[in-house]
């Protein structure tokens, strides 16, 4: 029963690798180190036995080397043999000879084979965590598509082709990412923990790697190398720039990048959840770089401040909801994109002389504030007088109250001159 039993593991261990992709070599030294190691724990040391594994024929040989002693002399049965005991294999045995002789797992009893099993157990979990950890390394950067399996607050379990499993954090999720129990999700590995050999495999779809991958597997001209991805920017789930740029100048690669009738951009959006996606041409001109990342407004002029990465973008009123864009998106993708901060101001042709530059309120006004709301082009007294309340709240990202008191304080200035 007990050989039965070995044979039986190498059978059941020999059926997992072609589950887990352990390779046949891997598999072998696997099982003769947990052969060893359990030889080791009974007798103190496995030097002096030859393990043989045959995965062919589903079984092993288990050779032991002793020295011949006189029957006297014998200290340590498992690496010695009597005289007297090697003669009866061969009556020509003398002393200080080897004797090498088969020995049968089963005959080390009941627990060796436990403490074989708990062994070639523990190895095979270690080696299956250790190759799913190698293999999704490389995987970094990659797009991977698993089975959503199971659902939680903070994370989804997805299960890949191989039944491993996969991590998708509530944080790199698009916010209007909505997932059933069975259904296919595609995402990037973005990156691999192993904690105490415990490795994790963390996807994201809200990185802009992700985006790169998906333009990637829309646009050949991109996998091909004849159109570059120079930088993206992304808000997920609202707005995404993408700055592009090819080598070949008979390609337009904004326009291979959206294609005909927007048929090469379509997808990617759909898989983004209505994600709008700018398509720029890059150019190593910061000043209009800068205006083609503010698209669609149309920008008057630009200042920049090199040593403080700060651009001063002056254009037409009308322009400004334009360049600030829904919730902010656009300039805040722009700054992204560009790799400077940008203020946007009013290009005013007639200055009223009866307003007031908002920077002469600093004692009144908090500087942070009055930066807030020249990043929305009001840079005056009455722009910010004319604007409507609720826009300078959503646009400038600023309390009621402390809008409130902004046009109570430059109402004031108003007032006081009327009545002076």
């Amino acid at each position: 029963m007990a050989k039965k039993e070995v044979i039986s593991l190498i059978d059941t261990f020999s059926e997992f690798k072609e589950l887990k992709n352990i390779d046949r070599m891997t598999m072998i030294s696997v099982l003769e180190d947990s052969f060893r190691n359990v030889i080791a724990k009974l007798f103190g040391a496995n030097d002096n036995y030859d393990v043989i594994i045959n995965p062919d024929k589903g079984d092993l040989e288990i050779w032991r080397n002793r020295t011949i002693v006189e029957d006297n002399e014998l200290e340590d049965p498992n690496i010695q043999i009597s005289l007297t005991e090697a003669r009866k294999i061969d009556e020509d045995f003398e002393v200080g000879e080897d004797v090498t002789d088969e020995v049968f797992f089963e005959d080390f009893g009941r627990r060796a084979i436990l403490n074989l099993r708990q062994t070639l157990t523990s190895k095979i979990l270690e080696l299956q965590k250790e190759g799913l950890y190698n293999r999704y390394k490389e995987k970094v950067g990659e797009i991977v598509s698993g089975e959503v399996y199971q659902i939680w607050k903070k994370e989804i379990l997805l299960l890949d082709d191989e039944k491993e499993e996969l991590l998708l954090p509530k944080t790199e999720q698009i916010p209007s990412d909505f997932f059933r129990k069975g259904e296919h999700v595609r995402a990037v590995v973005e990156r691999v923990e192993n904690k105490n050999n415990n490795p994790k495999i963390i996807l994201s779809r809200t990185s802009p790697v992700f985006l790169e991958r998906l333009l990637e597997l829309e646009v050949p001209e991109i996998n091909d190398g004849l159109i570059t991805i120079k930088n993206i920017a992304r808000i997920p789930g609202e707005r995404a720039k993408v700055a592009v740029e090819s080598y070949d100048e008979r390609i337009d690669p904004v326009g291979a990048c959206v294609g005909m009738k927007g048929s090469r951009i379509h997808g990617i959006v759909r898989e983004l959840r209505n994600e709008n996606i700018d398509i720029i041409n890059y150019t190593p001109n910061t000043n209009l770089y800068i205006q083609r990342a503010l698209s669609p407004a149309k920008i008057t002029s630009v200042k920049l401040n090199e040593e403080e990465k700060r651009a001063e973008v002056l254009l037409r009123p009308e322009e400004v909801s334009l360049a600030i864009g829904k919730g902010g998106f656009n300039i805040k993708l722009a700054s992204m994109l560009t790799g400077y901060t940008i203020d946007v101001y009013r290009d005013i042709d007639d200055f009223d002389e009866e307003d007031i530059y908002l920077d002469e309120f600093r004692d009144e006004i908090d500087g942070w504030v009055i930066d807030q709301l020249k990043k929305i082009g009001c840079v005056t007294a009455k722009n910010v007088l004319a604007a409507d309340r609720e826009k300078l709240i959503q646009e400038a990202d600023l309390e009621e109250n402390t809008v409130d008191e902004i046009l109570s304080i430059l109402s004031a200035e108003f007032d006081d001159e009327d009545h002076a």
